[in-house]
Parts: structure tokens; sequence; C-alpha cells
């Protein structure tokens, strides 16, 4: 084989491998492209080294890196590892990097926005500008270990995004181990136990709190969704996001599609009447944008999350918008016999396992209508019609 000079490198066409050195070699491709190729056994197993391409790479440059990577190998380094190290992102980079991968399946934009305020406010300081390589169990517990017992909700949230964060890294090969894993369970005390539950209203106090509210000084828009989610037990994000195209009034019938469901599920939600005379009160509101509840002062954007929150607590009323939900719930056991699966689909859960749902077809749209109409009848008592909202 006649050695490789620069001229030859020049020269030659034929596609394939060309050695230039005990492990160099010149890579030339189909379409004529070369570039340099270091083939090498670390730890026993076979290594291709990309060092360039030529001639940017010349052959005397693409001689030099195999040689320093050899002596390296020689001395029981990895070439391949401190060549990764040096492109080892920063904590603060990784938190973007996998908040983008993440984004797409969040289907909450505060919680979405939140996921990176909350490192800023509590993890960046600290871990923001270290390579992530470079971060180890005490930097992790010197950020949990003052709120881990007194804001134990925070300290678990943040603990799970900085896990998700060192286990993309750990992933993409600059970390081995993920510190913020099992190797700091130890050093973290138990956490009191807190039940989490929002703030309802007992079902018996819910129609005396939608007339206090149809009475205050809010936006029709604001009264109206509030009115509008204890009606139909919906979730408060699911009301503010709906349209006039979900919404078949001579079916009686609020069709939200998947991608707005927590279970990224469609789900078909019975109108009765006191729900759909919200819907007349509100069409006077549209303002183009196809939403039954457009925000008062920003056209075609809905109602901000904390706008129903907001209106409940300015009327004195200790409860928050998903609370209604539990009303809903304890009402439908204590004074109705719906069966359990009926009140469930009511609220959109899921109702038995994977085997059991995939075999039941029906929705049981038909008793849940019932049962919505006997909740509209309750909390309204009756006068659905003649409620009148200002604003």
């Amino acid at each position: 084989m006649k050695t490789l000079t620069a001229a030859r490198v020049k020269a030659l066409s034929t596609p394939g491998l060309h050695r230039a050195d005990p492990t160099l070699y010149l890579s030339i491709a189909p379409g004529g492209s070369k570039s340099w190729i270091q083939r090498v056994a670390i730890n026993g197993r076979r290594h291709d080294i990309g060092l360039g391409g030529w001639p940017v790479v010349s052959l005397a440059r693409a001689r030099q890196r195999a040689f320093a990577h050899r002596v390296a190998i020689a001395e029981g380094r990895n070439p391949l590892a401190e060549k990764r190290a040096a492109r080892t992102p920063t904590f603060r980079v990784a938190a973007l990097k996998t908040y983008e991968a993440n984004r797409p399946r969040w289907r909450n934009t505060r919680a979405a926005s939140n996921w990176l305020q909350q490192l800023e406010r509590h993890a960046f300081a600290v871990l923001g500008e270290m390579p992530v390589n470079e971060i180890g169990r005490e930097h992790v517990l010197r950020i949990l270990s003052p709120i881990w017992t007194t804001r134990p909700e925070i300290a678990r949230k943040l603990r799970s995004r900085i896990r998700a964060i060192l286990g993309w890294a750990m992933a993409h090969g600059y970390v081995e181990h993920n510190v913020a894993g099992e190797a700091i369970a130890a050093a973290l005390p138990a956490q009191p136990a807190v039940a989490a539950h929002y703030r309802a209203l007992p079902y018996q106090d819910v129609g005396a709190a939608l007339a206090v509210v149809a009475a205050s000084r809010a936006s029709m828009s604001a009264k109206a969704c509030l009115r509008f989610v204890v009606l139909t037990a919906a979730r408060s994000g699911e009301a503010r996001g709906a349209t006039w195209s979900e919404i078949d009034e001579a079916e009686r019938l609020w069709t939200i599609p998947a991608a707005r469901m927590k279970g990224g599920v469609e789900h078909r939600q019975p109108l009765s009447e006191a729900a759909l005379a919200v819907l007349q009160q509100v069409r006077s509101l549209r303002d183009g944008s196809d939403l039954l509840f457009p925000a008062p002062t920003r056209a075609g954007r809905p109602l901000s999350d904390m706008t129903l929150s907001k209106l409940l607590k300015g009327q004195g009323i200790n409860a928050v918008p998903h609370g209604f939900r539990s009303s809903f719930r304890d009402w439908a056991a204590e004074r109705t016999d719906a069966d359990h699966a009926v009140v469930e689909l009511c609220l959109a859960h899921q109702v038995g396992s994977a085997v059991e749902r995939a075999y039941r077809r029906s929705d049981l749209l038909a008793k849940r209508r019932m049962l919505m109409d006997r909740w509209a009848a309750y909390v309204t008592g009756d006068r659905a019609r003649v409620v009148r909202f200002s604003g």
C-alpha cells in the first residue's frame, strides 16, 4: 500500500476507506466528499472517531489529531468521553432542552410556564451555570433541604423537575447517574402527610353561591362562565376554552375535542336547559373568535385561569372553580341513586379497567343527561330561564 500523501489525498476519488496511518483513514463518500476517520479500540471496544472533513482538515492536521488520541488511549484516557465532556451543557441549557422536549404534551399553558419559573426561583441560582456532569447530590440537597418539610408541595415538584432534567442529561450521555433520584432519598426526611383537596362548597350552598355571583358587578363573561362550569360539572379550563363550534343546541350537547381534555379523549357532555339558557345570555358577547366566554378586555382571548377564582373570592365564597365538581359528586352520591359509572362519566373520568373500557361502547349519554338535568334543577331551583347577567 502506498503511503498517503497530500497530493494523493487530493487525487483519490474511489469511494471507501483509504489508510493514511495505523489508525487513520480517509473516507470518500459515493458523492465524492472526503473526511477523516480514526478507528481505535477503547476498553476493548472499537470506535470510529470523526476528525473533520478534507480539505478543511489537511492530512497533516488529521495525523496530529489521530496521534493525540493514541497518546490519550495509551495513558488510559478516553478521548471520546473527553470530547463529549467539552460539549456538556449547563443545567440551565439542559433545563431548556427538557422543557422544549416536554412542552408538546402540556395542555395547560400556565403549568408549562410555571415549570421554568419554579426552577428560576429555586434552582438556577445554585445549579444554573454548572455543567450537568459536575452536579452532585450535595448541590441538589442544598436546594431541597431548606424547603422539604416547610413547603413540601413545592419541594416535591422541584425535585421532580431537577430529576427530569438530569434524566435528559443521562439519556444523552452527559451524566452516568441521576443524583436527584434514589441517591438522595435517605437524606430527605418524611414529609408531613397533607391531604390535598380543592376548596369546595357543600352542595346545599351551591345555589345560593350562584345567586350571589349573578348579582355581582363582575363581567357578564366571567359570571356566565362560572355558572356554565357549575351546571356542566366541567373543569374550568374546558369551559373557558369552549367554542360555539363545539355546541349542538338542537341535541343539547357539548362535544369537547380530545386536544382540550385532561385525559386526551373526546368527551360529550349533555347540556341542561339551564346550561343552554346561559349560552343564550352570552350570544351578545360574540367577538368573532368563536369563544363562548371571551375575555372582556382582550378581544379574541379566553378568560384567564385566575378570573373565576378571583370572582369567587371577591364575593366571599370559600371555594375554587374546580371544587364545584366535588359538590356535584357529593350531591349525586347523597341525593340520587345514579350508578357510579354515570356520575364518573359526567365528570369525564375514566371508569373501569382498560379491558372494560374497550368492551363498553356507550358513554351512557341518556342516563347522564337525566342526571345533569336534575343537578341543574337542584342548584337553580328551576329558575334557569329568568337569570340575567349584567356586566
